[in-house]
């Protein structure tokens, strides 16, 4: 294994997808899908296996490509379709022709519903794949307990059935089938039950569901298990089952579909070709901008992709003709050769850019860790310089400090305090504060203590001071701090800010309107881990001091009797309830004298 595939294995992404591998001459020989990529890639290469051709499989990997979809069963589809686009030399199990199973319904007078494995039936609509037989099987049944729908493959043409031609059958005496043949039920009538079914097909299958989960609970109420239990398996089966998958469909031929994914001064743009509903190329563009500010738009990003990709696959663009092109932002200037161009809203062409989108999201992501294995380095400086920007501050906060109060009504009041050097935490630097000097849940007056206590400290130990202290809490918190920093004369020397309860929303001083921070800004996620690391290391150390509290009792405060006096006495009375009400000789009998005699005043003098 070269050390390009080792560190590309090492930043897969632990998702689901299907991986490609290939040989020194570029060739497709394997192509397999993963629940977790980068834990099933590895595998090939941390062992010897005992099947001698995966061994030699391994010898001939040079190296790999991969797409990230959304669940297995969309890998399992994917991969399907992709080993019959390639056929690899090492997939020897799916190189024939069978494929999954699809369910079929019909363009007739009176439509058919019924499985089959072709998929590309004339005059005819396709729901599927189903990766397992048994699903689809199990949603046909049902479908035919609830609709009357024929079974025959009779020709019904309007001409045969108004002449009569063909005869009924049983199922229609057995009430299965509304008698289409004989012209018993209007086509209207017989339409709305096959939209209802297509609205089933396509995803719906809330309406197949509550029928057999009334049918389940009939028959058990009838003591019927038995078949309560048989309905019971198809309703799990239904339950479980995915509508179909978003890369295979045969009405997706010829089609284009561009991600444009914009990050401050980078662009990424990810492109994916699917013929005959399979992905054959896929690809990630990327493009960098000489700073933030670029006035180039996403418009003209968008057709400079275009462009790009169409000169670089220009020898497979004169064999396939783009029908279709799907963007998620409309080109300033449409090259030729791209179809119809439109950002689809809806259906499985939406779900199709919302992969390729996933895919420029794992670019940019496999590209930050690649360059964080090489220079740990620059994460940290990008995540400072991403902080400095978004709080405003004068300098890189390299060292940043967060508190927070707890207490129950005002009980065991405490705070914390949690250092990060460098954007993380550094727990050596973590402190814990008993509140002293304040009565009752006053969540100010204990930040002004903890904040005085801190600092105070700091600057008579000449230790140096963080760049920004965070705050959980809102203006009130901001203002208390504010009090304290103006006291010890260091305002100017270190930011500050406050958190409300909706984590995004950040208050400055002076600015009574807080600033959102975008969800998915790196500065959030650091504010995050603050507040979390704060909340926890208070609590615990609040959890500490109440069971403290809980457990202490009025023998731990007379001097001279230690551990093994207060044990002997409450195993001896039991309470403190009993040794007050038991004779003073009892007492002297059990523990001698004199210090006898000092449980019997301090009982005496603390009668509460």
């Amino acid at each position: 294994m070269n050390d390009e595939l080792k560190l590309k294995i090492s930043l897969l992404p632990e998702s689901p997808g299907v991986y490609l591998y290939l040989n020194k001459e570029g060739t497709v020989i394997y192509v397999g899908k993963a629940k977790r990529l980068k834990r099933r890639v590895s595998s090939y290469f941390n062992r010897v296996h005992p099947v001698m051709r995966t061994n030699m499989l391994v010898r001939h990997i040079y190296d790999m490509r991969y797409i990230v979809v959304n669940s297995e069963e969309e890998a399992l589809d994917l991969e399907n379709s992709l080993i019959k686009e390639y056929k690899p030399r090492y997939n020897v199990l799916l190189k024939d022709d069978k494929s999954y199973p699809w369910i079929c319904v019909t363009r007739e007078l009176y439509p058919r519903v019924f499985l089959t494995r072709d998929t590309q039936p004339k005059g005819a609509r396709m729901f599927g794949p189903y990766p397992k037989v048994e699903v689809a099987k199990a949603l046909i049944d049902t479908l035919r307990q609830i609709y009357p729908l024929r079974t025959c493959r009779h020709n019904l043409t309007p001409e045969n059935v108004e002449a009569r031609k063909h005869r009924l059958c049983l199922q229609y005496h057995i009430k299965h089938c509304e008698g289409c043949c004989q012209a018993y039920v209007t086509p209207e009538h017989y339409g709305e039950h096959i939209d209802q079914i297509k609205q089933i097909l396509n995803g719906d299958t809330k309406l197949v569901s509550d029928y057999l989960m009334t049918e389940m609970q009939r028959l058990a109420g009838e003591m019927k298990f038995e078949e309560a239990n048989e309905l019971k398996h198809r309703y799990l089966l239904i339950e479980n089952y995915r509508a179909k998958s978003v890369i295979v469909s045969p009405t997706i031929h010829n089609l284009d579909v561009f991600a444009l994914l914009r990050d401050n001064d980078e662009a990424y743009v990810n492109y994916m070709h699917l013929r005959r509903g399979a992905i054959v190329q896929s690809m990630t563009l990327e493009y960098k901008f000489v700073d933030a500010d670029s006035d180039e738009t996403d418009a003209e990003l968008m057709s400079s992709a275009i462009h790009s990709i169409h000169e670089r696959f220009a020898g497979t663009y004169v064999a396939d003709r783009i029908t279709e092109t799907l963007v998620n932002v409309l080109p300033d200037f449409i090259p030729a050769g791209c179809g119809n161009i439109a950002i689809p809203q809806r259906g499985d062409k939406r779900k199709l850019l919302a992969i390729s989108l996933k895919n420029a999201q794992q670019f940019k992501t496999e590209k930050e860790k690649r360059l964080e294995k090489l220079n740990p380095e620059q994460r940290t400086m990008r995540t400072l310089t991403t902080l400095q920007r978004d709080f405003h501050l004068k300098e890189l906060p390299r060292h940043i400090e967060c508190f927070d109060n707890s207490n129950i009504s005002g009980t065991s009041p405490v705070a914390s305090c949690v250092v990060f050097v460098n954007a993380k935490p550094s727990k050596k630097d973590y402190r814990h504060f008993n509140i002293k000097t304040v009565t009752g849940p006053d969540d100010y007056a204990s930040m002004k203590e903890v904040l005085s206590r801190r600092y105070s400290r700091l600057l008579s130990e000449n230790q140096p001071l963080p760049q920004l202290v965070v705050l959980d809490g809102g203006k009130g918190q901001l203002s208390a701090a504010l009090e304290v920093f103006d006291q010890l004369g260091i305002r100017g020397q270190v930011a500050v800010i406050g958190i409300a309860k909706r984590l995004n929303e950040i208050y400055f001083p002076g600015d009574s309107v807080p600033l959102f921070i975008d969800k998915n800004s790196e500065s959030l996620k650091v504010v995050q881990h603050l507040r979390d690391e704060a909340h926890r290391f208070g609590i615990k150390h609040h959890r500490s001091v109440r069971s403290k509290s809980q457990t202490h009792s009025l023998l731990d405060d007379i001097a001279g009797i230690g551990p093994s006096t207060r044990q002997l006495l409450l195993k001896h009375f039991k309470s403190i309830k009993r040794l007050r009400e038991a004779p003073d000789l009892e007492i002297i009998g059990l523990i001698g004298k004199s210090r006898g005699l000092k449980v019997i005043n301090a009982l005496k003098n603390n009668l509460s």
